[in-house]
C-alpha cells in the first residue's frame, strides 16, 4: 500500500479547541490529510491551513454526511486508494491509523469499534446497542459498534457504499449498502476520548437513524 495513495478525511464544524492537535498527531502517520469545514463560525479553517492540509469548506452547516462525501469524493478525485474517516474532535486516537491501513491489506472495508467505557454517557450506549440491534436484524451485518465514525474503506468499496444522508444516519447507511454489496469487512477495536460530553448524536439523531434504516430496507435504498 503506497503512502501516497492513502487519504484522511476529517469533517469539523466548530472545532477550534481540537482541530490543530489532531491535524498535528494525523500527519505523523499519513501525509495526505483533508479538513472539510461544514459551516464554522470559529477559526476552524485558519488553524487547519496553518498545519498545511487540504482544507475544503462548505459556506453552511450541511451536516456530518455531507462534510464527509465532499471529502471522499474530493480524495477519489486525487488518486486516492484508501481513505480513513475519523472525527476531528478529538475523540479518536491518531495512533490507531496504522491499525486500519493493516487491516486494508485484507479487506474493503474497516469498521473502528469503541471499547466499552464507563466514560461513554449512558443515553449514547442505550441508543447505539439499540441501532446494532436493529442493523443486525434489518441488514445481516453484525457489528459491535455501528455509530463509531473511526472507519477505512477501499476507493471502489466507496463507490458502492456512498451514502445519501447528509447527517448522522450516513454511518448507518455506510453499512446498509455494504450489506446490500456483500462487502468484505471486519472490525478493530478503538479508544475513544469523551470531551465534549453533549457533542454528537442526540436522542432525535437515533430516531431519525431507526427510522431510515427501515425506510432504507423497505425501499431498498
Amino acid at each position: 500500500m503506497e503512502p501516497n495513495e492513502t487519504f484522511v478525511v476529517i469533517p469539523a464544524h466548530n472545532e477550534e479547541k481540537h482541530i490543530g492537535k489532531v491535524l498535528k498527531d494525523v500527519k505523523t502517520y499519513v501525509k495526505n490529510i483533508i479538513l472539510v469545514d461544514d459551516g464554522s463560525k470559529d477559526s476552524t479553517s485558519k488553524i487547519a491551513k496553518t498545519e498545511k492540509v487540504t482544507v475544503l469548506r462548505h459556506i453552511t452547516n450541511l451536516g456530518k454526511g455531507a462534510a464527509l462525501k465532499t471529502g471522499c469524493d474530493y480524495a477519489i478525485s486525487r488518486g486516492a486508494k484508501h481513505i480513513i474517516v475519523m472525527d476531528a474532535d478529538g475523540q479518536h486516537e491518531p495512533k490507531l491509523i496504522p491499525n486500519f491501513i493493516t487491516k486494508l491489506k485484507e479487506k474493503d472495508l474497516v469498521f473502528g469499534y469503541r471499547i466499552p467505557s464507563k466514560n461513554m454517557p449512558f443515553i449514547f450506549r442505550a441508543g447505539n446497542f439499540a441501532i446494532d440491534k436493529i442493523t443486525k436484524l434489518l441488514y445481516r451485518i453484525n457489528l459491535r459498534d455501528t455509530q463509531s465514525g473511526f472507519r477505512a474503506f477501499t476507493s471502489e468499496t466507496y463507490k458502492k457504499i456512498r451514502w445519501q444522508a447528509n447527517d448522522y444516519s450516513m454511518e448507518s447507511e455506510m453499512i446498509a449498502r455494504a450489506g446490500r454489496n456483500n462487502i468484505n469487512y471486519c472490525e478493530i477495536p478503538i479508544t475513544t476520548i469523551y470531551g465534549d460530553k453533549y457533542k454528537g448524536t442526540t436522542t432525535v439523531d437515533g430516531i431519525k437513524i431507526v427510522l431510515n434504516l427501515i425506510k432504507w430496507k423497505l425501499f431498498n435504498l
